[in-house]
């Protein structure tokens, strides 16, 4: 295999002798085309401006660092899905609480909220049980059903059941002392009209039905001898 043959670089105006070129700079000019360009833009070699290069700001090193790295929150990019319900729990149906305040007591489901959670009520005339929010973990659904048809729901959302925002005023040195006279805010009367017009529509379909006023009314609890495995609620 031979190896490839390297061409000389012939120069396109070659010394005659050493300094003495055989073409002059005017021939050169000539056969290079440098007036034909020169003659395209009105006798004057085109120019182009350099494009003029904008330096970043360098930002300079802290002289002091912070004794604790300071942790900065993760992004959340969980899309949230809505909360599947039990096929147990329909509107109407009759659930036990397993924890919480109301512990043991029957409620009736009204509907599910946005958030996921649970609309149950006791009523509050039979159990003591208001209008509230119930995560369905701490719930149990029951095969008894209550007609709740005539009962008027669409105001009850998520954001009834929030808290409104109070703003704080700066107290004096007399009312500093006082503190302890002030009267404890109760639940606003407009829901509490709420809670009677929901109860009122309910008890009528809760009446109508034998024992089931006392059913609602009665704590569920586990006796000695009970397999919660073999119970059928």
């Amino acid at each position: 295999m031979t190896a490839k043959q390297i061409t000389p670089k012939v120069s396109r105006n070659p010394d005659l002798v050493r300094g003495v070129s055989k073409f002059s700079r005017h021939k050169m000019y000539h056969k290079s085309g440098k007036w034909a360009i020169k003659a395209k833009n009105g006798g004057v070699f085109p120019h182009h401006d350099a494009k003029s290069k904008v330096e970043a700001p360098v930002e300079k090193p802290a002289k002091f660092y912070p004794a604790e790295d300071v942790k900065k929150p993760l992004a959340n990019r969980r899309k949230p899905k809505p909360t599947k319900l039990k096929s147990s729990i329909t509107p109407g149906t009759v659930l036990i609480i397993l924890a919480g305040r109301f512990k043991g007591k029957r409620v009736v489901f009204l509907k599910q909220l946005a958030s996921g959670l649970l609309l149950v009520t006791g009523p509050f005339k039979i159990n003591g049980v208001p209008l509230r929010r119930v995560n369905q973990a701490y719930v149990i659904g029951t095969s008894t059903k209550v007609d709740i048809s005539g009962v008027s729901i669409e105001k009850l959302d998520d954001k009834y059941f929030g808290k409104v925002a109070e703003k704080k005023k700066k107290k004096g040195e007399g009312e500093f002392f006082e503190a302890d006279k002030e009267e404890k805010k109760g639940i606003p009367q407009d829901k509490k009209d709420d809670q009677k017009t929901v109860d009122t529509a309910l008890l009528k379909a809760i009446e109508a039905v034998p024992e089931l006023k006392t059913y609602l009314g009665a704590r569920f609890s586990l006796k000695q001898g009970m397999k919660p495995h073999e119970l059928v609620f």
